[in-house]
């Protein structure tokens, strides 16, 4: 099983409440990847979004900048938005963050979008959301199965490409591409189909009310003939690790509370309730905030059901300090990480 972190760049706030600069949450941002590096997390992921508190816009570029600052932890996007994006970009990025690397620890996780701001900030059309994903997923895969650098592809969403080189190529020719869901029981489907591995983003209700769709992901996989060892699931979800559940508890809530009033503002979310928050920061919500030996045991729990390879949490949240993102890192990869292998060994 391998632990992880992901973060959309969290914008921290001033001593007055107003909110810090952008450049500063990029910086926290990558600080905290290198800490994770050291520290012997087994992954970090990096969401694109495009909002002043979440200004991670452009994953290729930070993953670049981490490939050469880190030796050893798995670097991805969680997601990129590729329905708004040009899967060459992409690509070309990421290949070469991959080369950066020294080979081998580069990931693509290819997303639709549930921030759908990308539409607008890049003149897309809204209504074309299926259509888009589907097309740039293709173009993205056919750009990392060509036997060499020149690909040919042809859709209506973008223009086609006669034999041309995409370049660089990464250093062991293919990248690991990954497709994100919250929970679609067509992406399961389709992901299997594909023979890709699914990564599901679980950020409330129980966590293993999402078995019925690894299983269909795992049969649509069989069905198509494709390998079982390609098939692997990971779980992206929200979680603080502290020395005491009560620590967690308290430094969670206040950047859940940020975040929910964000997101209210910008999709007419409720108003946050802390009799939500307490019911899904305690088994089987949704929320992994805990101390190391709980939240160890509720990752193998859900391993019971979904059999994922990697669990990975969103830590930084509604202006979380940065030095309670930094110690939750730490202690997932030094105390989480060794009680979750040991639980799963007894199995």
């Amino acid at each position: 099983m391998e632990i992880g972190s992901y973060s959309f760049g969290d914008t921290q706030r001033n001593s007055d409440g107003s909110l810090g600069s952008t450049a500063q949450a990029i910086t926290n941002l990558f600080e905290a990847i290198k800490v994770a590096d050291q520290s012997g997390l087994d992954y970090f992921g990096i969401g694109e979004h495009h909002t002043t508190t979440m200004p991670a816009s452009s994953p290729g570029a930070l993953i670049n900048a981490a490939a050469a600052a880190t030796k050893q932890i798995i670097l991805g996007s969680a997601a990129s938005i590729i329905s708004t994006d040009d899967p060459v970009r992409v690509y070309q990025q990421f290949a070469t963050a991959d080369i950066i690397s020294g080979g081998g620890r580069v990931e693509i996780t290819a997303g639709r979008g549930s921030s759908v701001e990308t539409f607008p900030l890049f003149g897309y059309d809204l209504q074309e959301y299926d259509e888009l994903y589907a097309q740039k997923l293709d173009l993205l895969m056919t750009i990392n199965n060509s036997t060499n650098e020149n690909v040919t592809w042809s859709g209506s969403k973008r223009p086609a490409l006669a034999d041309l080189a995409v370049v660089p190529r990464p250093v062991q020719g293919t990248l690991p591409i990954w497709l994100a869901t919250g929970g679609n029981a067509a992406s399961s489907a389709r992901a299997g189909q594909l023979g890709l591995p699914i990564s599901y983003g679980i950020i409330g209700g129980a966590p293993h009310r999402f078995a019925p769709l690894a299983e269909l992901y795992r049969k649509s996989g069989a069905a198509a003939g494709r390998n079982e060892q390609d098939l692997k699931i990971s779980v992206a979800a929200l979680g603080l690790v502290a020395p005491t559940k009560q620590e967690a508890l308290d430094r969670f809530y206040p950047g859940w509370y940020n975040l929910n009033v964000e997101m209210g503002r910008l999709r007419g979310w409720p108003a946050p309730d802390k009799r939500a928050y307490d019911s899904q920061a305690e088994a089987p919500g949704a929320y992994y905030v805990g101390s190391p030996d709980e939240v160890a045991e509720r990752i193998v729990h859900l391993h019971g059901y979904l059999g994922h390879m990697r669990h990975f949490l969103q830590t930084d949240i509604g202006g979380l300090p940065q030095e309670h993102l930094l110690e939750s890192i730490i202690l997932m990869a030094t105390e989480v990480k060794p009680r979750v292998q040991r639980l799963l060994a007894q199995k």
